[in-house]
């Protein structure tokens, strides 16, 4: 099916579950698990009512146009090249669906359970987009080390409330391998890392692609196990708004083709499949290709947006067997059907980026 915009997309809400239900283990949720990750879901679920959330989320936000309109000199020292920029500030560096840079979104990594993980210098060198340090702006913005790590170290533990249950439906009536227990897996992992995404306004009509459903980010589909999601927050000169175009927003291509646009609350986390966990369920769980679209028309000038991003992962020496159920990621050629998680995430960083290590 061409991705390209329709005038009958519908809109559709996520499956939701509240915290109260997800914290419990004794409960069975594996009927909302299957409507959402199953082979017939989005590949996306969101939480509702989580305590704390949304004051972090407000504050973390908030500091993104802040983050953008440092001097350049000054986000030039938070960029980190021998990473691929998977540290610190990125801009104009990734290359989208077209091929072409990325200049529509500037972006700020850290690994936001720890700063620098316990490793040895010969996977620094191997695998540096996870062995990195953070790099954080101490002294032009000291406010968002802070803010970061306690909106993604609550979001965290929240996903791994969401891989608990996700182990328990893949589980029901088979014994899962210990080596495939998501759960397990993320909480033993030094590869999470948290993205502050900030999108910078349009100035004309020109510069984004009107007719283009990923006008503001391309079609992807996350290689990680399970990515938590914040809703964006739209400005306009660091002042909140509503966004003025219905259309905005998060799109999702399900498993029959269809193109969806997918809501959730801006109290909800959404938590999105990913690739690597499709791989260790054989399918169980579904990854979907998602985008987003930019607002259209003029009320949509000068119009900003931030988000969140958590891509809870596996360790780089984590081991993948890709079943011929799942299909892998287009781009990649496989010439062994067995990777390490570092090693399938080098051949994505080459895909995206022009700049090797």
């Amino acid at each position: 099916m061409s991705r390209s915009s329709e005038s009958t997309v519908p809109t559709v809400g996520t499956v939701t579950v509240s915290y109260s239900e997800l914290k419990e283990s004794n409960i069975d949720l594996s009927g909302k698990i299957e409507q959402g990750f199953g082979p017939n879901g989005l590949g996306i679920l969101s939480v509702k009512d989580v305590p704390g959330y949304s004051a972090l989320r407000q504050n973390l936000l908030g500091l993104a146009p802040r983050l953008a309109g440092l001097p350049e000199e000054v986000k030039r020292e938070l960029e980190d090249e021998h990473s691929r920029y998977n540290f610190g500030w990125s801009h104009g560096k990734e290359k989208l669906e077209s091929g072409k840079l990325d200049m529509l979104k500037g972006s700020f990594y850290a690994n936001p359970l720890q700063d620098v993980p316990t490793t040895n210098s010969f996977e620094i060198q191997r695998y540096p987009w996870y062995c990195g340090s953070n790099i954080w702006p101490r002294n032009s913005l000291p406010e968002l080390e802070g803010a970061f790590k306690a909106l993604g170290n609550l979001m965290f533990e929240v996903g791994l409330m969401v891989a608990y249950h996700c182990d328990q439906y893949v589980s029901k009536g088979k014994k899962q391998p210990e080596k495939q227990n998501l759960e397990k897996i993320l909480l033993g992992s030094r590869c999470h890392k948290g993205r502050l995404l900030y999108y910078f306004p349009a100035q004309d009509s020109t510069t984004h692609d009107n007719d283009s459903i990923s006008s503001w980010c391309g079609w992807h589909t996350d290689h990680g196990s399970l990515t938590g999601l914040t809703r964006a927050i739209f400005s306009r000169n660091s002042v909140e708004v509503a966004c003025p175009d219905s259309g905005a927003g998060l799109y999702i291509q399900t498993r029959s083709g269809q193109i969806v646009k997918v809501v959730y609350g801006e109290d909800e986390i959404a938590y999105q499949i990913g690739e690597t966990t499709a791989v260790l369920s054989r399918g169980s769980l579904c990854a979907t290709p998602h985008c987003v679209r930019a607002p259209q028309g003029e009320e949509a000038r000068g119009l900003e947006r931030s988000t969140f991003a958590l891509f809870m992962q596996p360790d780089w020496d984590q081991k993948l067997t890709f079943p011929k159920e799942v299909t892998s990621h287009e781009d990649v050629s496989l010439s062994d059907n067995v990777l390490t998680f570092g090693e399938y995430t080098e051949k994505l960083l080459n895909i995206y980026y022009d700049t090797k290590p």
